[in-house]
């Protein structure tokens, strides 16, 4: 065989085990992430639900203003409010782009 191709041949081998290696150290060092990642699947999975079923959430609202509406009031202007202010910050962060 030609030194050249052998060379190349031992080269890639190292390289390989190398890599090996590497993916290796990655697999362990990204474990901790694994559940963190999980959980926030786990959010979205519950945000697409409530996509798919608004009724759900209209009932849920409705339960809560016939329960007790003053409450429901308070949590209502809550939720404006943050709303509009991220709707601020929205069109701050598309402006600045």
């Amino acid at each position: 065989m030609n030194t050249k191709l052998l060379e190349l041949a031992m080269r890639r081998g190292v390289l390989k085990a190398r890599i090996d290696a590497q993916r290796l150290a990655l697999a362990e060092q990204s474990a901790p992430l694994e559940n963190v990642l999980a959980r926030g699947d786990a959010v979205l999975e519950g945000v697409d639900w409530l996509k798919h079923h608004p009724l759900a959430i209209a009932a849920a609202v409705a339960a809560v203003v016939v329960a007790r509406p003053r409450r429901a009031l308070r949590w209502a202007r809550r939720g404006f409010f943050l709303w509009r202010s991220w709707q601020g910050v929205r069109n701050l962060l598309a402006k600045s782009s």
